[in-house]
């Protein structure tokens, strides 16, 4: 298939999660991304590992991020190599950067200085903080973006410490963020001929994920609390939440209270009406938890469906793997490295004209196209 972003090239400087995870997007939707790494070590994710995997000298989660690319090795500080790089700058059509502020300003490689070389450049800078400000020094990383933050106190019952999430959320919205920004500069660019400055920072992409959640804060006085029991979100009333069961748990979404009581025959609950999802919410909750306690998930389920309410079970991802509907969206993508070594990951969740995108490109080498790149774009 012809990929929408087919003959663009993107000059990815960044490192770690949130720059290289839209450099992964737009891979693969097209985009000839080539990393600019410094000889010798490169992107310090290839060091990164996670669960201590590895696939030949690399992590296994740089694999993950960093698949369907180039790598371009270049010392910065060396004037040739340099100079090499400017020349690559005025081939390309996007560059990405993650670094803190004032290193590429350093280099000579700041917006100002790249469009000088090639004024249609469509420049996208992430920070941790912003460019000015009293954290701009911070580091930017995931774990303190999501405690800065306020994202902590989403998730856990009302009582608990803060609680992170179990994955780089912050890092994650931001490269979804970061795409959104250089396609829309992109279109804008298709139309006037002018490239743009798209700069972004974590602490505002992971504010802009709460924004149901922020505004709720500007306008309420009573303020946002976790549930006690079972919390799902703290904007949402019971019974919204995951429960245990007599054998797992099951998850329940927004429902009128009068036809949960019915369905789940709870004579407890029948002194509560809608009006009380709010204000009665943990001790609905209690109640409906204590009740869930008394059969297995497929009871419980049955009634809900029958009753046409919406729940589900609670998997993890051994047991998600096993289920029809898993196999039916076919996330899985195998990318075979030097025809040799294979490793199993997921693939672009975007589908074009109704054909899934897979990509069996690995992630490259440390200045495995050097020379290549050096010859036809060079």
């Amino acid at each position: 298939m012809f990929l929408p972003l087919k003959g663009l090239i993107v000059l990815e400087f960044s490192q770690y999660l949130s720059g290289p995870s839209a450099g992964l997007r737009l891979a693969d939707l097209g985009a000839r991304v080539i990393k600019i790494e410094r000889p010798g070590g490169g992107d310090p994710c290839r060091k990164l590992s996670i669960k201590n995997l590895w696939v030949g000298e690399d992590a296994l989660n740089f694999h993950a991020i960093n698949r369907n690319k180039e790598s371009f090795t270049a010392d910065l500080k060396n004037p040739a190599d340099l100079e090499l790089v400017k020349k690559l700058i005025g081939k390309a059509d996007v560059i990405t950067h993650n670094f803190r502020p004032g290193v590429m300003e350093k280099i000579g490689l700041a917006y100002t200085d790249v469009q000088k070389i090639n004024k249609r450049i469509v420049y996208a800078e992430i920070t941790g903080y912003g460019r000015k400000g009293p954290w701009k020094n911070k580091p930017g990383q995931d774990l303190l973006l999501q405690s800065l933050s306020g994202l902590a106190y989403t998730t856990g019952d009302d009582g608990d410490g803060p609680m992170p999430f179990g994955l780089s959320i912050v890092d994650s919205i931001c490269g979804i963020h970061t795409v959104q920004g250089i396609l829309a500069a992109l279109i804008r660019r298709q139309k006037t001929g002018m490239g743009a400055y798209v700069e972004l920072s974590l602490l505002e992409s992971a504010i802009s994920l709460q924004f149901e959640l922020f505004t709720t804060h500007y306008h309420s006085k009573a303020g946002i609390k976790r549930s006690a029991v079972s919390n799902g979100n703290p904007l949402l009333g019971a019974p919204y939440g995951i429960y245990k069961t007599a054998e797992g748990h099951i998850a329940l979404a927004m429902m009128n209270i009068p036809e949960l009581t019915k369905a789940l025959a709870i004579e407890e609950l029948a002194r509560y009406t809608q009006a009380d999802v709010f204000a009665k919410r943990d001790e609905i909750k209690a109640i409906i938890s204590e009740k869930l306690l008394t059969q297995n998930n497929a009871y419980w389920l049955d009634r809900l469906k029958d009753a046409g309410l919406w729940a589900s079970e609670v998997n993890d991802w051994n047991v998600l793997r096993k289920t029809d509907l898993y196999k039916s969206v076919q996330m899985e993508n195998t990318v075979s490295i030097n025809g040799r070594e294979a490793y199993l990951t997921t693939r672009c969740p975007i589908r074009i004209n109704g054909e899934r995108l897979f990509s069996d490109k690995p992630a490259p080498l440390l200045g495995q196209h050097t020379q290549k790149i050096k010859e036809e774009l060079l």
